[in-house]
């Protein structure tokens, strides 16, 4: 095991989260077989709008897919609907939410499934003998938050808040003319324990979401004449 993977879950056992930049985290990918990113990143380029947004707001792209992971290897389960209780999403929760898959490509993609791949192997080290379970469930979103001249893009409509898993990453894909979306984490009181900005492709942010919250602040174009956007992947994991 590379010392960046164990050094990784050392902080997130710790710390409750870890901020990993690009270069870190593109070391790690490598060792699970990272290749053609550029064309991964490409596919948020076909993601349609999220119409379940309780605000009214069209600022948010997506889809979804889910995956059940072990040690002999990931494998895509058939297509199903996204699911949060208003105690986890007061905001867009409490109803089964059906996007658009994530298209095929993307989901055999080896970025995707060197991603997936490490995560496991992170959070497979996190947890005790005893709980550690020998399939997860995990589901995987492609975010494309659209800042405009007249409204804001809220990566986070719910605020500061917990997903209801075990584990979340939250992986930077790319960032085009946006301000702000500064991510901020906070204890069970929400009381902030740092923060940080996810500035780079490949910039990524790792917590434990029985233990911590998070939460992103809203981006503003900064030159209101052209577009812009923040693009993400989120990959969370929870026992089966």
């Amino acid at each position: 095991m590379s010392d960046t993977l164990a050094n990784l879950a050392e902080t997130i056992h710790s710390d409750g989260f870890a901020f990993l930049r690009a270069p870190e985290m593109k070391k790690l990918l490598d060792e699970t077989g990272l290749g053609n990113w550029p064309s991964f990143a490409e596919s948020w380029n076909d993601l349609g709008v999220d119409t379940y947004m309780a605000d009214g707001g069209r600022y948010r792209r997506r889809r979804f897919s889910v995956f059940r992971g072990a040690a002999e290897g990931i494998v895509r389960k058939p297509h199903q609907p996204h699911y949060q209780s208003r105690d986890y999403n007061p905001v867009n929760g409490g109803i089964e939410r059906w996007f658009e898959p994530v298209a095929e490509a993307a989901a055999d993609h080896p970025a995707l499934r060197a991603i997936l791949e490490t995560c496991r192997r992170v959070f497979d080290r996190l947890m005790p003998d005893a709980v550690r379970p020998e399939t997860w469930h995990i589901e995987i979103h492609q975010f494309r938050i659209e800042a405009r001249p007249d409204q804001e893009g809220r990566p986070t409509p719910e605020g500061m808040h917990r997903d209801g898993v075990d584990w979340v990453l939250v992986l930077l894909v790319s960032r085009i003319n946006i301000a702000s979306g500064v991510t901020s984490i906070g204890d069970l009181s929400k009381r902030e324990l740092g923060s940080f900005t996810l500035t780079d492709p490949l910039d990524a942010a790792f917590t434990d979401d029985n233990r911590v919250y998070h939460g992103v602040t809203p981006v503003t174009l900064l030159d209101p004449l052209q577009p812009g956007h923040r693009d993400v992947l989120v990959v969370t994991f929870r026992r089966e």
